[in-house]
């Protein structure tokens, strides 16, 4: 993907795509939407990272930082998604739980992402952060060119739109893979303590706990519809799940940026995780409450009727590409 993205004109600098950080913070969402899965396009951004900072043809640090915060935002999308399915197979009475999820699950995460990407911004520019130079040992980054260098080599003489293509379609043949060796968590192991599913640092640390052993926000927040629809878990503690699950989420693409030997992409993806959980930590610690029932409030009102919940999906769908139309006509 680094070198298709490498020779790609519409992923340049300029291009309608890549116009500034607006831009790129629509085309993470869009393309999370899109994929119906967050960590693909997260590890794209680190990829156009990596290739700028190579061979100065790719994304900034911060255009590459808020296309992966709109990787995060897009990602819950696919909760929305499972949810009205879900509710289309449930009876009259049990369809609002499950789309209340979605609509907590999608809401919760733009409280977080969206302070956490002007925070990370910030964190990006400040000059201590800026020049740090972290990655693997050299052994291992020899490792990988030695298995792949020759693969990447002869694809520098194809045409650069299939060699990205090639390499996203490979991204996600692997992380459905993933999905797909992962173990089936069903409703016993997850209500075997049911006290501490009312609770919001045992909650959140399950969210984070399922976050990372799945690497999927899809999955980890995706098993929130069922769980809730059986009355396994309830609604109104789901919140710091959700928090949780969406930072440790992150830690497939933290591997993916120290794979790439790429200082840039290493400090996009640190920005990214130490900013989101800089704003989850206060907002459960100080703000919870105030918090929380905004978000309750929120998706009541959009769960009162069809009109109001189509004019959320409108706006979720709609928001990023006003963001890459803005970003085209400001310059």
């Amino acid at each position: 993907m680094k070198t298709g993205a490498a020779a790609l004109d519409i992923l340049q600098p300029g291009s309608i795509l890549v116009e500034n950080a607006a831009s790129t913070l629509g085309l993470g969402w869009l393309g999370a939407v899109v994929m119906l899965s967050g960590s693909p396009m997260a590890a794209t951004s680190l990829t156009l990272v990596a290739a700028g900072e190579e061979r100065g043809s790719g994304l900034s640090e911060i255009e590459g930082f808020t296309m992966v915060m709109g990787s995060r935002l897009g990602a819950s999308f696919v909760v929305l998604l499972v949810a009205v399915l879900y509710a289309l197979r449930a009876g009259e009475g049990h369809r609002r739980a499950p789309v209340g999820t979605a609509v907590l699950a999608l809401t919760a995460t733009a409280v977080v992402y969206v302070p956490a990407t002007a925070l990370g911004a910030a964190l990006l520019s400040w000059g201590p952060f800026a020049s740090l130079e972290l990655g693997f040992p050299s052994a291992f980054v020899d490792l990988i060119n030695l298995v792949y260098g020759r693969l990447t080599d002869l694809a520098e003489d194809l045409p650069a739109a299939a060699v990205f293509l090639a390499g996203l379609a490979i991204l996600l043949l692997a992380f459905k893979l993933i999905d797909l060796a992962l173990p089936a968590l069903d409703d016993a192991a997850v209500a075997r303590r049911p006290a501490w599913l009312r609770r919001t640092w045992p909650m959140f640390a399950l969210g984070a706990g399922i976050g990372l052993v799945t690497m999927s926000v899809s999955v980890s927040l995706s098993l929130l519809v069922p769980l809730v629809a059986k009355n396994v878990v309830r609604r109104e503690f789901i919140v710091p799940y959700i928090m949780g699950a969406n930072l440790t989420t992150l830690g497939d693409t933290l591997l993916a940026a120290f794979a790439l030997d790429s200082p840039a992409s290493v400090r996009v993806l640190l920005a990214a995780l130490l900013a989101a959980t800089a704003v989850s930590l206060v907002v459960l610690a100080f703000l919870y409450r105030a918090v929380w029932s905004g978000l309750w409030g929120a998706q009541t009102a959009v769960t009162a009727s069809r009109a109001r919940l189509g004019l959320f999906t409108g706006g979720v769908l709609l928001l990023p590409v006003l963001a890459i139309a803005a970003a085209a006509l400001l310059g």
